[in-house]
């Protein structure tokens, strides 16, 4: 598991120090590969820990770090400002990291993308930019679904029933995905609440008291069965 570099030529509209962790499989190649895309808490370890996941199950992976030019600090309002006007800096690095891929000369010439909250928004909005399957975790909603995931790939979503700053979400995207014909698998879990396929808390420790009222915990029965329903999801779109 490797941290590389994905900035240079090109890259000027983007993020100049751009980087991703790369998460290779063991097995030899071509593989399908996936671009990973982080929670608002940035690439730390629960989001290495995903995209390792995603390696053990047969997929090169590359969680692209958004907040390569200076840490959610710098970069959080930045980078969700571009999530809502649907354009900007961190589109630009993720259509580098997804290039990255394609040119890698390791993929079987699938890609699929997946996010997880912040993430899940974004892999939404990039759905139809080329890739073969999406999974979004409990992702926003763009605000005009319809207009916004014209000509997607298929979708996989899951979502929390108790995720309180997303009541509604996974039946909006249900209907939107009805609508444009586009293939999808979309569940809302009981008793889940916001973030719960990460497998620890995360967060300054001072709010986790407040996450936790909030239902913004880890939820492992619901994550299991979310996990293997993306593996599916990816197994049907990106292997051969």
């Amino acid at each position: 598991m490797t941290i590389i570099d994905l900035s240079g030529p090109g890259t000027s509209a983007g993020s100049p120090n751009l980087r991703g962790y790369l998460a290779e499989p063991e097995a030899t190649g071509p593989f399908p590969a996936v671009l990973m895309i982080h929670e608002a808490f940035g690439l730390n370890d629960i989001a290495r820990r995903q995209a390792d996941r995603l390696a053990v199950a047969g997929y090169l992976t590359l969680a692209v770090d958004l907040f390569s030019d200076g840490g959610p600090r710098r970069c959080l309002v930045s980078t969700m400002r571009s999530l809502l006007s649907g354009s900007g800096k961190a589109f630009t690095d993720l259509a580098t990291a997804h290039a990255w891929l394609e040119q890698s000369g390791r993929t079987n010439g699938k890609v699929g993308v997946i996010g997880f909250c912040m993430g899940g928004g974004f892999a939404l909005l990039v759905a139809r930019d080329g890739f073969d399957a999406a999974a979004v975790n409990y992702g926003r909603l763009p605000k005009n679904p319809e207009a916004a995931l014209l000509g997607a790939c298929p979708v996989v979503g899951n979502f929390g029933k108790a995720d309180r700053p997303l009541p509604g979400a996974a039946a909006r995207l249900e209907t939107a995905l009805d609508t444009l014909g586009i293939e999808h698998d979309i569940k809302e879990f009981d008793g889940a609440g916001h973030a719960f396929m990460n497998d620890a808390e995360e967060g300054p420790r001072a709010l986790c008291p407040l996450f936790r009222v909030m239902g913004i915990k880890p939820d492992p029965d619901a994550a299991a069965e979310a996990w293997q329903r993306i593996e599916d999801h990816f197994a049907k779109h990106l292997r051969d």
